[in-house]
């Protein structure tokens, strides 16, 4: 009797993620099956990065496990409800019980629930897998264990939530062995001369944005040891020798003490793998800046969500627009990359905002960026806000809240066209910076996209 950890993410049904091949491990799996192991647990992980649905099912029905185990989110919801309800109809499988865990869930209990899952992990879930695996393989009650969701009698029961790991140091390292790591590193080598891989080193995150989700980890700070952090890397540099790392960390620079803790052991136990980190302007200063540069730090991305200090605070953002651009300039001069995230179509967001966001991207000069349209995750406090202005909200089990549309200042396309603005003239203006080296054909193509984005935003300007 085993337990499989699996997720319904596959690499070949991804468009646009065949056009940039990044794929990461799914790192949450990999640490729940490393804590079943340091129990003693039998386990496998089925990573479905790589290979199609079928192979998946083929896999499943070898293992005939008594439970299976999936992680779900907003890009793998539709592909799991499918794998759920093949599993709990068809007899070739062996009807085991189905777990569900991710951050699409605590906010959709009853839904996914109804689809044939048999539990929801809410939170974290090393500890509540083991426990309720435990009970399943003994065939016990599993009232009693904390943060778990079920049906009984048509009704949803929900146990009271799992107080959090208190202490990260309990985590072992995640099961990396358990997949095919080498795919991944190919896969980065082939179409960017590069490999990378992920390592995390925090949970939760004591920040408010609206639109954020913190279904999993909470509003929370709860950190690795810096000394067991510098060991995980001096492993992967051993054992696989990434030319980088990615930190998923949503506030990398949070602690100023931790990061000069990290600095000292990194060096010391000769750990050093460039990375890049996702961080807030406010949480670096010169000092943070060149102990992240000497560690190996070569890309730093820094939110600011919007160029509009309107709509930053409207997000609860609570950091100055300018802040942001000085921190992305002082980035810049120290020689590391930087890149920073846009979010148009924000409730209250006008045609001046979006010019302010322009205006931002231009001065701060980021090497990277990237822009989505504003949608409602369930559970937000975004979400909470527009919820009786919702227009369209498809089908549950076909569609996920980045479908979601709402009411907004302008209509939908507005938007979308506000996108296309923002990226050809924030690229014709970095094409202009390189002065007599820049591309005057390239210049004419951006420019004259950016004069045709305009002309369509103020065609939809109305709702």
């Amino acid at each position: 009797m085993s337990i499989v950890l699996t997720h319904s993410y596959f690499l070949n049904e991804d468009d646009k993620e065949q056009k940039i091949m990044k794929p990461y491990a799914p790192l949450g799996l990999l640490y729940i099956s490393g804590y079943l192991n340091a129990n003693n647990v039998k386990n496998h992980v089925f990573d479905s990065t790589f290979y199609t649905a079928q192979e998946q099912l083929l896999f499943l029905k070898k293992e005939q496990p008594k439970a299976v185990a999936i992680y779900t989110n907003l890009m793998t919801k539709i592909n799991v409800i499918k794998l759920v309800k093949i599993l709990k109809n068809d007899a070739i499988y062996g009807f085991p019980k189905i777990i569900l865990g991710g951050p699409d869930l605590t906010y959709n209990l009853e839904n996914y629930l109804n689809t044939g899952a048999d539990f929801i992990i809410i939170g974290e879930g090393e500890q509540t897998t083991l426990e309720l695996y435990s009970a399943i393989l003994a065939n016990k009650p599993h009232n009693n264990i904390t943060g778990i969701a079920y049906l009984e009698n048509g009704m949803v029961i929900k146990t009271p939530p799992r107080i959090k790991m208190k202490s990260l140091e309990e985590l072992p390292l995640p099961n990396r062995a358990a997949i095919p790591v080498d795919k991944y590193l190919n896969t980065w080598k082939t179409h960017h001369k590069k490999s990378s891989m992920t390592v995390s080193t925090q949970r939760g995150c004591p920040y408010t944005c609206k639109w954020c989700s913190t279904a999993v980890y909470g509003q929370s700070y709860r950190r690795r040891p810096a000394n067991m952090v510098a060991e995980e890397l001096k492993y992967l540099k051993t054992e696989y020798n990434p030319d980088s790392i990615w930190f998923v960390d949503d506030v990398f620079t949070v602690s100023h003490k931790w990061i000069k803790e990290f600095h000292e052991e990194i060096l010391k136990q000769d750990a050093i793998i460039p990375f890049e980190c996702i961080t807030r302007a406010e949480r670096l200063n010169d000092e943070i800046l060149g102990l992240l540069k000497d560690m190996g730090c070569y890309r730093i991305w820094i939110g600011a969500e919007s160029g509009s200090q309107k709509i930053i605070d409207a997000m609860d953002r609570r950091v100055d627009v300018d802040v942001v651009k000085s921190a992305i300039q002082k980035t810049n001069a120290l020689g590391m990359e930087t890149g920073t995230f846009i979010m148009v179509g924000y409730p209250g967001e006008d045609e001046l905002d979006i010019k302010e966001s322009i205006r931002y991207l231009k001065a701060a000069n980021p090497t990277h960026f990237t822009i989505t349209v504003a949608y409602p995750i369930k559970g937000t406090s975004l979400y909470t806000e527009i919820e009786d202005r919702i227009i369209s909200k498809p089908n549950w089990e076909t569609s996920t809240d980045r479908d979601i549309d709402f009411k907004r200042t302008y209509s939908r396309k507005f938007y979308d066209f506000a996108v296309r603005l923002i990226v050809n003239e924030v690229n014709y203006n970095k094409e202009l910076l390189k002065g007599k080296n820049r591309n005057l054909i390239s210049c004419f193509k951006l420019k004259t996209k950016s004069i045709l984005a305009q002309s369509a935003m103020k065609l939809y300007k109305l709702p």
